[in-house]
């Protein structure tokens, strides 16, 4: 499966006043709910995906397992976090 690009279950992971926050979709927002949010945001990271996707094209004939694209990954998932925050935190109770 090298070179797919992985789509992570609809969990979202924020960081506030220094602590992590893991916001699963089941617990105060719908699958679809949260889906939106997410969906409305991923387009404002395009520079962030096409880094990532980039690498993962660069690494594709790695055997050693040695290379990798954490940082490319993170980098992205922290500008849709940044992005969805706002949205998530009016919606939740």
């Amino acid at each position: 499966m090298a070179g797919a690009l992985y789509t992570p279950p609809l969990k979202l992971t924020l960081t506030l006043r220094g602590r992590d926050l893991v916001l699963l979709s089941f617990l105060k927002l719908g699958d679809l709910q949260l889906s939106f949010l997410l969906n409305g945001c991923k387009p404002k990271c395009v520079k962030q995906l096409r880094s990532y996707e980039a690498c993962i094209k660069r690494i594709q004939g790695d055997e050693s397992g040695h290379k990798h694209c954490t940082g490319q990954y993170f980098d992205y998932w922290s500008c849709v976090d940044k992005c969805v925050a706002p949205s998530l935190f009016l919606k939740l109770k």
